[in-house]
């Protein structure tokens, strides 16, 4: 698989973070636009899976 790099926010919450020094309140925005993206895909795979190990079981019946 192949990750690019993106950061980004919305247009207020990146002229408001790019005043300020250090960047360490944009890195944490960031972290957390990650962090809520990354919910929806665990919660779809594990609903996928055990779906999947349920057909599986009831196949070999």
């Amino acid at each position: 698989m192949i990750s690019v790099s993106a950061e980004a926010q919305c247009a207020m919450c990146r002229a408001v973070l790019e005043s300020e020094e250090g960047q360490e309140t944009a890195k944490g925005i960031n972290n957390g636009i990650k962090y809520l993206m990354i919910i929806p895909y665990i919660l779809v795979g594990t609903v996928g899976y055990f779906i999947y190990k349920e057909n599986k079981k009831g196949s070999k019946k």
